[in-house]
């Protein structure tokens, strides 16, 4: 009797725990799965800042690297030294509703612009824009996609904090995103303060600080994610004064900059370190001069292969960066 009440026992304790450990093991079969088969569709909206380096392109050869079976899908809508409220005015919205939108609302696009360029003929981005929405309508059909992600760069229209041009134009974007069940990411650049040269005194942080507190408090308002580059070249001049993060004979982000863009909108689009990615070299597309198509525009190798010390280093920072952006107070609220 007493070896059966054992033995009862001892099944009871194995029909108790085999489905915790069953469980345990599926977990951590999961933990280990690669990324789930998909599509990921992605626009960027921007200026030169998105265009230099081919930086949708550097995003997605990340994206995948870091997610096995994940396919990304990048377009652009690019326009040199454009800001939102100049995406708008060109009817760059038609290309976020490309899903819905129809053969009459991009004939309305087109009459405005051409209404445009007949009283101004010399501008050349309503001209730009003219030849991009005649080429959408021509093959609309075609063209139809429905984003899972937005990307929205600033461009020294996000220096008045609630009351600048950022914060009145990414929310009409973010409507239309919203509306198709996309995600919205802010691409904040920092013009102002990307250092040409190595840093031989610590930069200043409270400009930067207000500034990255009013961009989350837009992010927060119409639910985005953010690449807060700002933060993120404040935290690189702290840790790695050494590193430049702009050309001296251009005012455009270099490749160490491009490269920490990356990452950060890499981990605004996972909420995950880029920390151990595969990816290490960042190429320029505007080259010194015609006889030297090697060279960047300071006359160096205008693929910059980074170290297995600064990768570590930069997407490190990347990603404290973005994590310490997302710990941050609000800043100047929008007044409106």
């Amino acid at each position: 009797m007493r070896s059966m009440r054992i033995l009862t026992l001892l099944v009871l304790v194995v029909v108790v725990l085999l489905p915790a450990v069953a469980g345990d093991r599926l977990q951590a079969a999961e933990a280990e799965k690669p990324f789930e088969q998909r599509t990921l569709n992605v626009l960027f909206i921007g200026n030169s800042y998105t265009a230099r380096h081919n930086l949708a392109q550097v995003v997605k050869a990340m994206a995948e690297a870091g997610n096995p079976g994940l396919t990304v899908n990048v377009s652009t809508v690019i326009y040199g030294g454009r800001r939102l409220v100049d995406h708008w005015r060109l009817g760059t919205q038609n290309f976020v509703r490309l899903h819905a939108l129809t053969e009459a609302e991009e004939r309305a696009t087109i009459a405005s612009l051409e209404e445009t360029l007949a009283k101004d003929p010399e501008d050349g981005h309503a001209r730009s824009a003219l030849g991009r929405h005649r080429r959408l309508l021509a093959e609309l059909e075609s063209q139809r996609t429905r984003w899972d992600v937005i990307v929205l760069q600033s461009y020294r229209d996000d220096l008045q904090g609630g009351a600048s041009l950022y914060a009145g134009y990414a929310p009409k974007f973010a409507e239309l995103a919203k509306a198709q069940g996309a995600r919205v990411i802010l691409y904040e650049t920092t013009p102002n303060t990307q250092n040409a040269e190595p840093l031989s005194e610590a930069p200043d942080q409270a400009s930067v600080m207000e500034k990255a507190r009013a961009i989350a408090t837009l992010a927060r308002r119409i639910n985005a994610a953010v690449a807060p580059m700002s933060l993120v070249a404040l935290r690189c001049q702290t840790e790695r004064p050494d590193l430049t993060l702009r050309f001296v004979n251009d005012a455009h982000l270099n490749q160490t900059m491009a490269y920490l863009t990356a990452c950060a909108i890499y981990a605004a689009l996972f909420d995950r370190s880029p920390e151990g990615l595969p990816i290490d070299s960042i190429t320029d597309i505007r080259y010194f001069k015609d006889t030297q198509r090697d060279k960047d525009r300071d006359g160096k190798p205008i693929t910059r292969t980074f170290s297995a010390k600064d990768c570590t280093d930069l997407q490190r920072i990347a990603w404290e960066g973005y994590s310490e952006f997302r710990r941050l107070p609000a800043g100047r609220s929008d007044p409106r």
